[in-house]
Parts: structure tokens; C-alpha cells; sequence
């Protein structure tokens, strides 16, 4: 198999804090059978020996078993500089959107996404030219923009699956600058951190210092942003507080020593790990413990800059500007504290360490660039993982409900029930979305929640719409209901139809042909 192509799977779990270190359980398992061993050979009789087998060997499976997540769901990464350039019309290639098992989560970072004055506070008014094309693209399959942080040219975006909604809780994101002395927004972080079936994720996506002479200065700013970005969340509230983190954007670190004919030749000769030594983040790597908490696939795809647009052909400028690995995606699994040669005595005699109860398993199943895009002087770089998960919970917090037939010809009715207690608000509302919709503010009409006092655990609330907001044609729609503490929705109906209504008949914008029956 071609090394330059194959990038082998890469796997991590909440139990370590590397993969070299190995599960939790794992070591317990093997203090449990070393047990076992011991108490064989001090046992008096068969019967003896054979009920301390049964008893061991059954705790020793329990502990495997709680390794062993129920779900696996896919995550499609993407992070690209465009250089301040338009996308593209089809960014299919991009996405991989035919890819089998099905993606549930995308996750895209941009970084110098065009920000001049006009252009920036155009983009505050309306969605920016990027995130129509991925909305555009992503919502007839069924999937919905989370939410979005912009900051200048740094941009964040997160769709999942509609059928993932109600599990995606607690959305905050934030930003910090680090251009300019930290007053300037051309360089830094925007982060984005969610509850996903009760894990707590975080993305963080980047645009560090430019420019051979300045590593330090990139590590130094990462590790500010780390230290200094908050979460308005008791249990979370730094970046690595997060069970699962991803890193990733322009990084801008650079090859280190070698000459620009010896990178060229070994980049054409397929010979990449020639280079990997000098790669300035493999080495900071190796200097910084922080930096050693993150993980990272094998670089078996072309340095993703600098190239002459339009072209897979590298940089031809007078400036000649060496190839590198400047677009980058990391990931981290929060450490586990494990015990020390100290402790040995106390963890071998202890029955109730504190397992993870909810073990969340991270394999990268690829690890590459796209290299038909030729918009920018980058390539995009794409990484897809499957996150191995138990779930925290499997039952939205509420549920919602059409009642009886919906029109336009009449008010109608829809019931909803808050299953289980959270900070819920009077400020919260109920959508009426189309199938298909792009995000969650992609309504036709939505209604207050009950504004007079907050509603009680399984307690039916019924509410009216007016018929002048039903749409008047028939459509697929489902009814969201969106926490405003959450910033996420939280309880979504199954698709139910609405009825073409008459008006719409009587206004012309149908045949006089209701719902198949002539009138």
C-alpha cells in the first residue's frame, strides 16, 4: 500500500490522557487478575479457589464493560485559509457528503474569510457568502446549522443531523484576539464548546503568527488562548475542562533547515517523512508538556501551502515561500489522573476507583488535503473520526406535538411537555420549521412558550397559532422547541403535513385543486 496515501487509524479514549497510556479499566483489570493469581495459590480447597474464580473474573468483565460505548457517530472536520477569496460553487468534494457510514456532525473552521469594513458589516446583517454555500449544500440532506462565531476572518461553523438537535445542549462560543497586541482580530481563536448527549466537546479553530522566525510566539498564543477563553459553565469553564477538544486552522508552523530545492524534491519524490523532524509543531511538541496532551494524525498528505491559485503547482511568486504543514487539526482527550508507583498499595486494594461511567472513544479514521480547490494559496485539510460514545441520556427535555389538521383555514393547535427539569424560560419559543431548514432560526412562524409562570415536570400546555401564520401551501414541517438559556432546541415533533388551504387557492397561487379533490 503507498505510504503517501494510507493514514492509518488513530485511537483515544476518556480513559488516558494518551493512547499510550492505556485505559483505566485496563489497568484495573490486570491489578483484578493479579489478584486472582495471588488468591489461587493461597486457597485452601477447589471450592474455595473456584468461587473467588467466579467472583473476580465476573468483576474483571464488569470493568471491561464499562469501556465499551453503545454509539458511534461520525465526525467530518474541515479547516482551510481562503485567502479572502469567494468559495466555490460545489464544495461536495469538500464535504464528502456521500461517504458511507453517514456523517452526523460537521464541523468547518475558515480562516481569512474576507472582512473589509463593508464587506464585515454586510456579513453582520445577513449570513456571509461561506456559510450560505454550506447551508445551501448541507440542508437537503438533513442537516442543520448549530451555530456560528465570527471573528474578523476567523470563522466556526457546526451542522449536525436534525435528529441530533434535542442532545445538543449548553451552546456557548467565544473569541479572543491576539493580532496586533491583542486588539486586532486578524489573528487569534474562536471557540465553540456544546453538550453532546451529555459529553462536553469543545472546537477551537485558529489563525496563529505568520512568518518562519516566529514558533514561539505561535505556542505562546495558543497557550494564552487555552488559559484565558471562558465558559460561562460551573464544570467547564476553561477550554480543557472539556472532556474532548479539538485544535485546528492556519497554525502557520513552518519547515524548519531544510532548503527549498530539498522540500520540492522530497514532496515530489513522495517522500514526506523526510520532513517530519523539522515540522516546527512536532518539535514544539516535544518541548511543551501542554502541546503533548494533543494528538495528531501522520502528515501523509502534501504541505497545504503555499501555492500559485488555481494550481497544484507551489508557490511561484517572487517571494518563493516554502511548503508547509500550516493547516493543521488536533484533538485532546481530558487526562486521567492515574495513580502513581505511591499509590500502588491503595489502587491495588480499592474496589471503587471512579470509573468514567460514560466513556467517550475517539478513533481518526482520515487525515488529508483536498487538492482541487484552488481558490486560495492553502488547501483545505479534512479529518473524519468516529466518536464511540455511551450516552448520557437518549430522551429530549421536551416534547412537542402538532394537534388534530393543519391549514391555514383555521388557528391551530400543537401541545408540548417539559420531561424533565431544566432552566427553562419564558422567554423560550416553539418554531414551525419547514424539513429541510438550514438553522434554527430558519423558521416560518414560532409562538411564546406559556409567559404567566414556568410549567411543571409532564405537565400537557397547549398552545394556539394564528392561521394567518401557517403557510398557506401544503409542506412537510416539524416543530422545534428552542431553549433560550441552552441556546440550542431542545425538543423537536416527528414531520407532519400541512394541508393546502384554501386562501391559497382564492389568492392564486394554487389550481382550484385542494389536497386532490376538485372544488
Amino acid at each position: 500500500m503507498d505510504p503517501f496515501t494510507f493514514s492509518p487509524r488513530l485511537r483515544s479514549d476518556s480513559m488516558s490522557s494518551s493512547a499510550s497510556q492505556g485505559s483505566r479499566s485496563k489497568v484495573l483489570l490486570r491489578q483484578r487478575l493479579s489478584q486472582l493469581l495471588t488468591c489461587i495459590e493461597d486457597m485452601s480447597s477447589d471450592d474455595e479457589a473456584s468461587e473467588e474464580v467466579s467472583r473476580t473474573l465476573d468483576e474483571a468483565f464488569q470493568l471491561c464493560g464499562c469501556s465499551i460505548p453503545t454509539d458511534t457517530f461520525r465526525l467530518h472536520m474541515a479547516t482551510w485559509n481562503v485567502a479572502t477569496a469567494e468559495p466555490p460553487e460545489d464544495v461536495t468534494s469538500l464535504l464528502q457528503l456521500d461517504v458511507q457510514p453517514p456523517t452526523d456532525l460537521y464541523v468547518i473552521g475558515l480562516q481569512e474569510v474576507n472582512a473589509t469594513p463593508v464587506r464585515f458589516i454586510s456579513d453582520m446583517l445577513m449570513e456571509d457568502s461561506w456559510s450560505h454555500v454550506f447551508m445551501n449544500t448541507l440542508a437537503p440532506r438533513g442537516f442543520v446549522k448549530v451555530t456560528s462565531i465570527r471573528m474578523q476572518g476567523l470563522l466556526l461553523l457546526v451542522f449536525a443531523k436534525q435528529i441530533h438537535l434535542p442532545y445538543i445542549r449548553n451552546i456557548q462560543t467565544t473569541y479572543t484576539r491576539t493580532g496586533i497586541f491583542g486588539y486586532w482580530g486578524n489573528k487569534g481563536g474562536v471557540t465553540m464548546r456544546f453538550s453532546f448527549y451529555g459529553h462536553m466537546v469543545c472546537f477551537l479553530n485558529c489563525h496563529l503568527a505568520a512568518h518562519m522566525n516566529y514558533a514561539l510566539q505561535r505556542v505562546d498564543e495558543i497557550e494564552y488562548i487555552l488559559e484565558t477563553q471562558e465558559f460561562d459553565i460551573a464544570d467547564t469553564p476553561h477550554v480543557r475542562d472539556h472532556k474532548l477538544v479539538f485544535w485546528f486552522g492556519d497554525l502557520n508552523f513552518r519547515i524548519e533547515d531544510h532548503g527549498l530545492h530539498f522540500l520540492r524534491s522530497s514532496i515530489n519524490k513522495e517522500r514526506l517523512n523526510l520532513l517530519w523532524d523539522k515540522d516546527q509543531l512536532t518539535m514544539m511538541k516535544k518541548k511543551e508538556p501542554f502541546l503533548q496532551e494533543f494528538e495528531e494524525g501522520p502528515l501523509n498528505f502534501k504541505p497545504t501551502y503555499k501555492f500559485a491559485r488555481n494550481s497544484e503547482t507551489y508557490d511561484t511568486s517572487g517571494k518563493k515561500r516554502k511548503p508547509a504543514w500550516t493547516d493543521r487539526i488536533l484533538w485532546r482527550i481530558k487526562p486521567k489522573i492515574l495513580p502513581s508507583e505511591d499509590d500502588d498499595e491503595k489502587a491495588s486494594t480499592s474496589t471503587d476507583d471512579e470509573l468514567d461511567e460514560y466513556p467517550l472513544l475517539v478513533t481518526q479514521d482520515k487525515y488529508t488535503s483536498d487538492m482541487s480547490y484552488g481558490v486560495s494559496d492553502h488547501k483545505p485539510v479534512i479529518a473524519t473520526f468516529s466518536l464511540e460514545l455511551r450516552k448520557c441520556f437518549d430522551t429530549p427535555l421536551v416534547h412537542v406535538s402538532p394537534l388534530g389538521v393543519w391549514s391555514a383555514d383555521q388557528d391551530v393547535l400543537l401541545n408540548y411537555t417539559i420531561q424533565e427539569d431544566f432552566m427553562s424560560s419564558t422567554w423560550d419559543w416553539i418554531g414551525l420549521y419547514k424539513v429541510g431548514f438550514k438553522s434554527v432560526f430558519d423558521y416560518e412562524t414560532f409562538v411564546w412558550v406559556r409567559e404567566k409562570e414556568l410549567p411543571e415536570i409532564n405537565e400537557v400546555i397547549q398552545l394556539s397559532v394564528d392561521k394567518n401564520e401557517v403557510p398557506l401551501l401544503c409542506g412537510h414541517y416539524v416543530l422545534g422547541y428552542y431553549s433560550t438559556n441552552m441556546q440550542s432546541i431542545v425538543g423537536l415533533s416527528a414531520d407532519f403535513q400541512i394541508l393546502e388551504s384554501k386562501r391559497a387557492v382564492m389568492e392564486g397561487l394554487v389550481p382550484d385543486n385542494i389536497n386532490g379533490v376538485n372544488e
